[in-house]
């Protein structure tokens, strides 16, 4: 099966698996990423200046080369949703969820239906007016990722809720915005691991991904151990490249003092 095509599944069954966010539109990137070891990437269009144009070239390459990418809307509004996966998004990586409520509406939002995403043949995603209504909305079914962000502590005490509605596939635990929503300047508090460990159980118990973000490899052994995530986001293309000339000035500069 394609990458593309299996990586609901994946997500599913809890597999392990790492990606990261990309902060910079543009569609070489895609290239470059689809040739590593990561599983697939997440464009964030929360914080990072992607426009619908920028989201659109990204697409087109990412369909192109059967890379699975995410995106991270900015906002969790139908609009938003609609085009992003209309653009050819494997799923939606969406921020700061709080109730029951709005869980129930970004599931709606991202499935066919009364209500919900618009229905639309002649999109990237669709293949463009080649395939039948029926076989786009199995490949809704088998394709579409719908990740919950759990962004605020009164967030944590529902998501168990959360992870049981159907069409959510999975909670992505923020351990920076539930540490300042705590009130602490740090994420080293129990406070947050109590919450990350609450929310993994959560989605564990239905069958839910659990995704969330490390800065760096060296976290997601213990994650996965004390916390149950299977999905890494890890740092993003800033912190690689800035770590990297950072390492390599650092070798250079040492030279002049041997």
């Amino acid at each position: 099966m394609s990458r593309i095509g299996s990586f609901k599944s994946r997500v599913l069954s809890r597999e392990l698996m790492v990606g990261t966010f990309l902060k910079t539109p543009h569609y070489v990137m895609i290239e470059i990423f689809a040739k590593s070891g990561f599983d697939f990437l997440c464009l964030d269009a929360e914080h990072a200046p992607f426009d619908r144009r920028a989201v659109d070239e990204c697409m087109a390459v990412s369909r192109a080369l059967d890379f699975p990418v995410l995106v991270r809307v900015g906002d969790t509004s139908h609009r938003e949703i609609l085009w992003a996966l209309d653009c050819g998004a494997v799923g939606i990586v969406a921020p700061h969820i709080e109730t029951v409520t709005q869980a129930e509406e970004l599931a709606k939002a991202a499935r066919f239906g009364l209500g919900g995403r618009g229905y639309a043949g002649s999109s990237r995603w669709a293949g463009y007016a080649t395939k039948k209504m029926p076989d786009l909305l199995q490949q809704s079914k088998n394709e579409t990722v719908v990740i919950a962000q759990i962004e605020e502590p009164a967030a944590v005490k529902i998501a168990g809720s959360i992870a049981k509605i159907n069409g959510i596939d999975g909670l992505f635990a923020g351990p920076a915005d539930l540490s300042v929503g705590m009130g602490f300047e740090n994420q080293e508090s129990n406070e947050l691991k109590a919450a990350l460990k609450r929310v993994g159980e959560a989605a564990k118990a239905s069958g839910k991904g659990y995704a969330s973000f490390v800065g760096d490899a060296s976290q997601a052994g213990s994650w996965a151990e004390n916390y149950d995530v299977n999905i890494f986001f890890v740092g993003s293309e800033h912190s690689f490249i800035r770590n990297k000339a950072d390492e390599i000035a650092a070798q250079i500069k040492a030279i002049q003092e041997i």
